[in-house]
Order: C-alpha cells, then structure tokens, then sequence
C-alpha cells in the first residue's frame, strides 16, 4: 500500500469517527434516495442499526415521515443546487423522535432544525444529498413557554378579571373597529347594552360578595347565549355591551329575548340566598348618520334607559327614523 493511499484511508476513518461523534443527524442519501451515510445519533435516537438502513429506501425503512414534504425539499435542493433549510417553527420535526434532554424536560418529542445540502462526485455531478438534524428542543421549550406567558399577559390585559368577559377598554376598541368596518364594507351591525335591574339593591341586601356572584353567574349565561362571531365586555359595573356583526336590530332582538329570558329563569344560589334577577337592554343598529363609535354606544344606552324607564325586564329598540327610542313589542 503506498502512502498517498494509506493516508486517503486515515483521513476517510476520521471523517467516520466525525461523523459519529457528531452531537447532530447526518444521514446521506443517493438520488433514489437509498442511504448512505447513517450516524451513531440518528441510530441511537431512530433506533434503527446502520446495517439495517444502509443501502435501503429511507422511507421504506423509517416510519412516519413526512414523505412528501420531504422529498420536494430534496428535490428542490438538488435542483437548485444550494443548501434549503428547514426551521422547527414552521415544522417541530422530520424524524419523529424522543426527546430525551433534561434542559427541555417535559416535551416529549425532540425539535429538529433541518439541512438540506447536495454533494458532489469527484465527477463533478451532484448525486448525493447530506440531511443535517439539529436538535433544537432547548431553543423551542424556551420560545414556546415565552409565547405562552405573553398570550397570557396578552389575555389577561383584555379580559375582565371577575367576569372573564372583555374589559372596557378592549371591548372598546373592539367596538370602533366594527364601526369602521362596517362603514367601509356596507352591510349591518348591531350594539346591545344591557344591565341588571336593581343592582344596587342586590348589593345592599346580600353584600357584594353576593353582588360578585350574581355577575359572575350573568356573564357566563351571556357567554353560553351568544354567537362565536359575538363580541360580549362588561362596560362598567353592572353594565354589559354586546357587538353583534352583520346582525340587524330586528335580529339583534332573538338574541336580546334569549339572554333576558336565560336570566329571568335562573335564580342565582349565593350562601347568602337565592337570588332572582332580570336585565333590560338597548338596541342599536349600525347607521350613517352615526359619527363615531362613541355615539353608537350613547344611542343604546338611551334605548336601555329608556327599557329601564318603562317597566324593566325588557328590551328597547333605538329607532333612527324616529330619533327616539322605542320598545320591542
């Protein structure tokens, strides 16, 4: 054996031990996608031995890939002839794989960044292509609890802590940008304010942990009534807003009737009695001649006085044509 070729076969046995010492995938696979190149890591996290990859269709032997997916990345590699890369955020993984580090303890399955590289033959042709798996599941437990605790933030600064309906002030916003949609894309919304009647009187007879409950209790009858697309706050005290899209006021009336009556039916059960409740409410549909959204709320609230000013229990309709409230039948 001469030296050039005694040396060309140390270096080819450092590359292996490179290879298997790597603390990352390295899989290599041939234009028909048969292996080539299978490291200690990916048998050890794959559990699937060399001998029993080597030379074989990688999907024919590991399971659960996206085959798919993978093979147009493989493809669109070898095609463009530059490196494509795959992040855990737009897919958590390629080999479906146990997480086993104790720095992202709690995942169960290991985050993979992915390297797509094509390799050249001495020919100069691109035959083969090197699949680089990073596990990256540190990285991801991290971002993903940052996302959660900031989702968290983020719903706890629009949500009313008592009722866990919307808070004014996010409500609020809510309102002003159905108005401005509504403005622009035609069509109908309507507006219902709402509050209990005789709230006061609840507080001072029972206290207001009582009070507390009789809310709590109103908020979650508001919930189970309305529809996904309805936007429920409490606006202030006991005092309710609902924005109901593409809703015209004479439909804004089944929901209105359905949430009065919920309420009028259910007793509330506090330690310190049952307690029986009613609501009146205002209606509001959306209209041109409204300046802003701040309006909007003003002309519901005079037809909710005005449902409090004629007998409670009821619902009052806010007609445009008339410029004064007037009650639902």
């Amino acid at each position: 054996m001469n030296q050039k070729l005694a040396e060309n076969i140390a270096e080819f046995h450092w590359a292996l031990q490179v290879m298997d010492t790597m603390d990352a995938g390295l899989v290599v696979l041939d234009l028909e996608h048969r292996v080539c190149a299978w490291n200690t890591f990916m048998q050890a996290y794959s559990g699937i031995a060399s001998v029993d990859v080597m030379g074989r269709n990688l999907f024919d032997v590991v399971p659960n890939l996206p085959t798919r997916w993978l093979k147009r990345k493989l493809e669109a590699s070898l095609r463009l002839k530059t490196r494509t890369f795959s992040c855990w955020e737009d897919r958590p993984y390629i080999f479906k794989f146990n997480n086993f580090s104790p720095v992202s303890a709690g995942m169960a399955t290991m985050f993979q960044n992915v390297t797509i590289t094509p390799l050249k033959s001495l020919n100069g042709e691109y035959n083969y292509l090197c699949v680089i798996i990073n596990d990256v599941s540190d990285i991801a437990k991290s971002k993903l609890s940052l996302r959660a605790s900031n989702e968290k933030l983020s719903h706890l600064s629009r949500t009313d802590r008592l009722t866990a309906l919307f808070n004014r002030g996010y409500w609020e916003q809510q309102l002003q940008e159905e108005f401005i949609c509504t403005r622009q894309r035609g069509g109908t919304a309507s507006l219902v304010m709402f509050d209990i009647d005789h709230f006061k009187k609840v507080n001072d007879e029972h206290g207001h942990l009582a009070g507390d409950q009789v809310l709590r209790e109103m908020s979650q009858l508001l919930l189970q009534t309305k529809r996904q697309s309805d936007i429920a706050g409490r606006y202030g005290g006991e005092e309710f807003g609902v924005i109901l899209p593409n809703t015209s006021a004479d439909m804004a009336l089944y929901f209105t009737e359905r949430i009065r009556q919920r309420v009028a039916d259910n007793a509330v059960n506090t330690e310190q009695a049952e307690i029986a409740c009613t609501i009146s409410l205002g209606v509001c549909e959306w209209s041109e001649s409204l300046g802003d959204h701040s309006q909007w709320i003003a002309l519901a609230d005079q037809a909710l006085y005005h449902a409090k000013n004629t007998g409670r229990n009821r619902t009052c309709v806010y007609n445009h044509a008339m410029q004064q409230p007037q009650a639902a039948p």
